[in-house]
């Protein structure tokens, strides 16, 4: 047909009764609580498919009659109604009801930056791992009652939608969201318009619009640069996530720092604790900067001032991981800035600097401008200590002001529905509220083996039913063979899930490799295609468009997959989403991850399966590191020790792989297969209960929260503060301690005076004296001490003791002299060693200065 194509959208009038749906519809709280995504299903199974169950779109898009006749429906008026009474109780929980101690002032505010969200499907303005743990991040500061509101960008394209061809190749489709569909609304200012904020790029200004998405309790705040008053160049920034240039990605961090600091202004919010989540959020740091210098304050004491409440966490294992900009470029974006500041462009680039590099480091700005850094596991912690430890050069890492809070994952939005009344029956009612107690999951061992076992085959039995499907789709559209569509099914059998079935999900990073399973394919062949012990492996996963080597990897297992051998045993599904995420880590028998020890910086889905009752196979490194546990009747999982350091890349891929290989043939698939009367695996049930029992309590998103609760959000409140009290004083008279202190350091000796002692008898006492040059600081500006403990390995000391020397007065070369009289505790073989470093009452971290000289 000829002529211009009109299209119209016919929305349906909701009736009276209905009403409230818009409002569940509206707010994120539907993300996780499961009766509302139902009630909403149980108008129209297939428009809820349709709308990639997304309630706002679906009540756009619901039939009229239908909706009239729901609204006489007194089953679904009860259900509805049940609905909204908790969604009213959960909105009317006090602020902090859930926070332990209470540890907030009336006005504080926690502000969270991050490039991305990942709630739900729904609103897709998230890629990965990074946008999962934000969502759940804000999730649980809603259930805890947190003072809490996000900040990020709106995209129009969110990450992209995947499809794979006949030969694995992957094909990236980016779409446009209608934000009519998305459950978002415009901020409104004072005068009712539409709420704008705007921001100096070089020779123009941008302007955004301010968006505000509901998340149960927390607000979140996304701006967007789709506007007709910007330039098509401006309209494009927020337009994909993580897409364009190199401009493109420092123009959205500057809209993310300055301009998200700037629309929580001009909403009238003065937060007391800075979250950047990763350092795209960095810039936050120079617009705070600016605003305090322009209302006259120096700049090394509005830098103090900004770093006191500012609370900075990195999820990069390596160091090319970390985001950098060339000096180029930052002078050409903030020539205006250092301008406004008074001062030069070498000050700004101080901020960003690396040794021995020319690029300006987002990571470096973001650690220079907060007093408080973690990692994202015991293991990632130590990593980015050692990765970032020049920036206290003279501090050991295990001792620099990194720290960790390892990650977790919100339990109502990844436990599956199926296990919530059996919990509740052998938990107790109220369950949830004590999700972070260890003794609250003991009851996981009283559950009957048979409905345990009940269970997992449903949510197995569920996630083959879409596996089907999607394979379906998949093998239909690159044009394949009925006849060929049954062999690669032929174990996928949702009516018999008896298979043994083992996942892998996730970016398909090098780092990651999916690929290690086939590193000797006729093990492989062996160990997964005995006909009385069949095992299916299931792969899903991205790699980003410009990542060649990773979509190699999803060609090879493509490869692998279509030999005759792994034919229907070794599936590839495409469109990895979080809804197939969702399924894949309830209903696998086995999760499986294989990173390069120590690139892992957490990791979560292995959390999520875990919850399920799946059993994870992994290297112990991030999360795992610290969640298997062997140490009861029976092991929670199964791990694969990291090889030694030395090995080089052929020879550590190939003793992993027979470790793996190993575990599968004598541990995983034997256990699994080992049935008892009643049909399945007695030992197995035991180890996934204990796997439920041992993970969920640790490794929930409520614990995480609380975790930076105590150790940051609360101090970093408290300094902020302290820091502002009286004009700034205690952050002008920091800046003006540690310029002193750093222009005199480089002279600063230490040399002892005594005779060391080899022996003494338990009971004497040991002397030790030490003199100090301190080249103009005074015994105050330092803190002299020894450190005690047993010979430790490596040449370190074991457990420490530290015994600081006192001021006794000074030498004859006009030496300050310190002294300590120490009666030894422990007879045998001790250890000491002596240093200095500079010491301030206000200090944030008693190391953030990077200065310390040993004896």
């Amino acid at each position: 047909m000829t002529g211009t194509v009109y299209q119209i959208e016919v929305n349906p009038q909701i009736p009276e009764r209905l009403e409230r749906l818009e409002e569940l519809a509206g707010n994120l709280w539907y993300s996780w609580d499961r009766p509302t995504q139902g009630l909403f299903a149980s108008l129209s199974h297939p428009l809820w498919s349709a709308t990639n169950h997304n309630p706002k779109a679906f009540l756009k898009r619901a039939d009229q009659k239908s909706l009239e006749a729901t609204a006489e429906n007194p089953v679904f008026l009860g259900a509805l109604n049940r609905v909204l009474s908790a969604y009213d109780s959960y909105h009317e929980m006090p602020n902090m009801a859930h926070v332990h101690g209470h540890p907030f002032e009336d006005d504080d505010l926690i502000a969270y930056f991050c490039a991305e969200f990942g709630f739900h499907e729904s609103l897709p303005i998230y890629s990965g791992g990074l946008g999962i743990l934000a969502g759940d991040h804000c999730k649980a500061a809603s259930d805890m009652g947190l003072p809490f509101i996000g900040v990020g960008l709106l995209y129009r394209q969110g990450y992209f939608s995947q499809t794979l061809d006949a030969d694995g190749q992957q094909q990236a489709t980016y779409t446009d969201s209608d934000f009519d569909d998305l459950p978002v609304s415009p901020v409104l200012d004072t005068d009712g318009q539409e709420l704008r904020v705007a921001v100096d790029l070089p020779g123009r200004t941008v302007k955004a619009k301010v968006w505000e998405v509901r998340v149960g309790h927390v607000r979140l705040i996304l701006l967007d640069t789709w506007l007709p008053e910007n330039t098509a160049h401006d309209r494009e920034i927020t337009h994909r996530l993580y897409g364009g240039d190199k401009t493109t990605r420092i123009e959205q961090e500057i809209l993310l720092g300055v301009g998200g600091t700037r629309a929580l202004g001009r909403l009238g919010l003065k937060p007391t604790v800075w979250h950047v989540n990763e350092g795209h959020a960095a810039f936050l740091i120079l617009e705070r900067i600016r605003h305090l210098v322009g209302d006259g304050m120096p700049f090394a004491a509005a830098l103090e001032a900004v770093a006191a409440n500012v609370v900075f966490t990195t999820h990069t294992p390596v160091p090319a991981g970390h985001d950098h900009f060339s000096e180029e470029m930052i002078r050409h974006y903030f020539a205006d800035w250092c301008h406004a500041l008074g001062m030069g462009c070498e000050t700004l680039m101080a901020l960003g600097a690396e040794p021995g590099k020319s690029d300006f480091n987002m990571t470096a700005l973001a650690l220079r401008g907060s007093r408080h850094h973690n990692g994202v596991s015991r293991i990632h912690g130590g990593v980015s200590a050692s990765i970032c430890r020049y920036l206290w050069p003279q501090i050991q890492p295990v001792e620099n002001p990194m720290d960790y809070v390892t990650n977790g994952v919100h339990l109502p939005t990844f436990l599956a529905p199926e296990w919530f009344e059996t919990f509740e029956r052998y938990l107790g009612i109220g369950w949830q509220e004590r999700q972070t107690e260890p003794g609250n999951w003991h009851g996981i061992a009283e559950i009957p083996d048979a409905t345990f076992w009940s269970i997992r085959q449903q949510l197995k039995s569920k996630l083959l039913k879409l596996v089907r499907e999607r394979i379906r789709a998949q093998h239909q559209r690159n044009q394949g063979s009925p006849a060929h569509l049954d062999r690669l099914l032929k174990f996928v059998d949702p009516d018999n899930p008896s298979i043994l079935t083992i996942g892998f999900a996730r970016r398909f990073a090098t780092y990651k490799r999916a690929a290690l399973l086939f590193q000797d394919p006729e093990w492989l062949r062996e160990l997964i295609c005995q006909s009385d012990r069949p095992v299916l492996f299931l792969f899903a996963g991205k790699a980003h468009p410009a990542d060649q080597p990773g979509q190699e990897i999803i060609r090879k297992i493509a490869q692998m997959a279509r030999l005759p051998e792994f034919e229907g045993r070794i599936l590839l599904v495409e469109g990895y989403d979080l809804h197939l995420s969702r399924s894949l880590v309830a209903g696998v028998d086995v999760w499986l991850n294989n990173p390069i020890y120590p690139l892992e910086a957490s990791g979560t889905s292995g959390m999520k399966a875990a919850m399920n009752g799946a059993l994870n196979l992994s290297v112990l490194d991030g999360w795992w590191g610290e969640g298997y546990d062997d140490s009861g009747e029976v092991n929670n999982g199964w791990a694969i020790k990291p090889v030694p350091a030395h090995l080089d890349e052929a020879q550590r891929d190939a003793e992993e792989a027979r470790s793996l290989y190993e575990i599968l043939q004598d541990q995983v698939i034997p256990t699994y297969y080992r049935s008892g009367p009643m049909g399945y695996s007695p030992q197995w049930v035991a180890m996934a209960k204990r796997s439920i029992a041992t993970i969920a309590p640790r490794f929930n998103v409520t614990r995480m929260v609380g975790e930076y609760v105590r150790k940051f959000y609360a101090p970093a409140a408290r300094q902020g503060r302290r820091y502002a009290a009286g004009q700034f004083a205690v952050a002008h008279d920091v800046a003006r301690w540690k310029e002193k202190v750093r222009a005199a350091w480089p002279g600063v000796r230490l040399h002892r005076l005594d005779s060391p002692e080899r022996r003494l008898k338990f009971g004497a006492a040991l002397h030790i004296e030490i003199a100090v040059q301190l080249n103009g600081l005074s015994a105050g500006d330092v803190t002299v001490e020894a450190l005690f403990g047993r010979p430790g390995h490596n040449g370190g000391i074991g457990r420490v003791r530290h015994y600081p020397l006192q001021c006794t007065g000074a030498t004859a070369a006009g030496e300050t002299l310190f002294q300590l009289e120490l009666t030894p505790e422990l007879c045998g073989k001790l250890e000491y060693r002596i240093r200095i470093f500079p010491t301030h009452a206000a200090l944030i971290h008693p190391f953030e200065t990077g200065l310390m000289i040993w004896l």
